[in-house]
């Protein structure tokens, strides 16, 4: 019942969105990217096992069109995932501090954005729109979530919660994410709502 009534009140912002109504005139719907920034370590040794996951992209259309029922997979797909996996750090999953990886029951934060990235993709969307994003927390500590550019804005899937948000919207400093034409490939993020922003230790 929580689920559906998350999903209606969802639904009915992204109508919002969708008929071009913000909550603030000032408000930048896309992120505004910066320079090159260096992978985390963990998506750097990714790549090394999934080397055709990680191959420039043939092209980069632009954001996606947000459709009503791309809107509906997205959060079909954050709800799906966040409810299938548990979250476990990797020290407790393989005894290492850092390891991406694709999860089956348990993950932890990257996990749980590669299987959203992976099953966004098995439903139409644009690798160039599926972007592997690191933030802080308000506490300090480092968070990966996904973003899904659209054409009214850049959303976050997040697996602390169901709810999708414009990246605006979410408590989060954004510190570097995917490039959308080389997937191997990070850029950095100026986050305007913030004078100053950490680095990710990993």
């Amino acid at each position: 019942m929580t689920h559906r009534n998350g999903l209606s009140a969802a639904i009915a912002t992204a109508i919002l969105v969708l008929l071009g109504v913000q909550t603030s005139a000032a408000m930048p719907a896309a992120m505004e990217i910066g320079g090159k920034a260096n992978p985390p370590i963990g998506h750097y040794e990714f790549c090394r096992i999934y080397a055709s996951e990680c191959e420039p992209a043939s092209h980069d259309a632009g954001p996606a069109t947000l459709t009503e029922e791309r809107w509906q997979t997205i959060l079909d797909v954050n709800y799906t995932v966040n409810t299938a996996i548990q979250p476990l750090t990797d020290q407790d999953i393989y005894g290492v501090e850092e390891r991406w990886a694709y999860p089956r029951s348990v993950g932890d934060c990257e996990d749980f954005v590669l299987l959203k990235r992976k099953m966004l993709m098995a439903r139409g969307f644009d690798p160039s729109d599926l972007l592997i994003t690191v933030v802080l927390q308000p506490n300090g500590e480092g968070h990966a979530v996904l973003t899904v550019r659209t054409d009214h804005g850049d959303f976050v899937l997040d697996n602390m919660r169901n709810t999708v948000l414009l990246w605006w919207d979410t408590e989060y400093t954004f510190l570097k994410r995917q490039a959308s034409n080389h997937p191997g490939r990070w850029v950095k993020l100026q986050d305007g709502r913030a004078t100053a922003v950490g680095s990710v230790a990993r």
